[in-house]
């Protein structure tokens, strides 16, 4: 059987959703070697890497996707999410803005930036964030949820009680 990049990436997907990382992210390095230009082989070696647990890895692997396209929005809201979660909240804000910049109808990048200015304690600018979440997907559950939250710390008892009762029609994951 001919080895293929093709071939090594739909193995390691079947590797990491049975939880075996090492062997996946192997297969995702050879696959690479073959296709080293391949901007998906590297998308998936960065998220096998974040479900590995290695951020750092991960980070490095997003940035090598991004290089190649800068434009894909699944890209740039990954490697923001995973500057997030490595608490580099100036860098997930820059990758944020890069992506809004190209496209600013992405609710998810929306509510990305979000949840950090909610993390810095800057509820106004993460309201106003959600806010254009919402604005661009009323159906957002988890932008919806975290407006919720934000109009909380607000103190906006209105605000918060309309999200509260729009909450309810709307299922974890939702997005439509």
């Amino acid at each position: 059987m001919l080895e293929s990049s093709e071939k090594l990436n739909n193995q390691a997907i079947r590797l990491a959703a049975k939880g075996q990382f090492p062997e996946a992210i192997a297969c995702l390095k050879r696959a690479i070697t073959m296709e080293n230009q391949n901007y998906l082989l590297w998308f998936n070696l960065a998220v096998t890497y974040r479900d590995a647990g290695e951020l750092a890895a991960a980070r490095k692997a997003m940035e090598c996707a991004y290089r190649m396209n800068p434009y894909d929005d699944e890209v740039i809201e990954t490697l923001a999410n995973l500057c997030y979660a490595m608490h580099c909240y100036d860098d997930a804000k820059a990758y944020s803005a890069a992506g809004l910049l190209h496209n600013p109808d992405n609710p998810r990048i929306w509510n990305t930036v979000g949840v950090v200015y909610f993390n810095e304690s800057d509820y106004i600018s993460a309201s106003e964030a959600f806010e254009h979440a919402i604005t661009l997907n009323p159906y957002y559950y988890d932008a919806m949820f975290n407006l919720r939250d934000t109009y909380e710390e607000l103190g906006n008892k209105a605000g918060y009680e309309e999200c509260a009762e729009r909450l309810k029609n709307l299922k974890p994951g939702d997005e439509q």
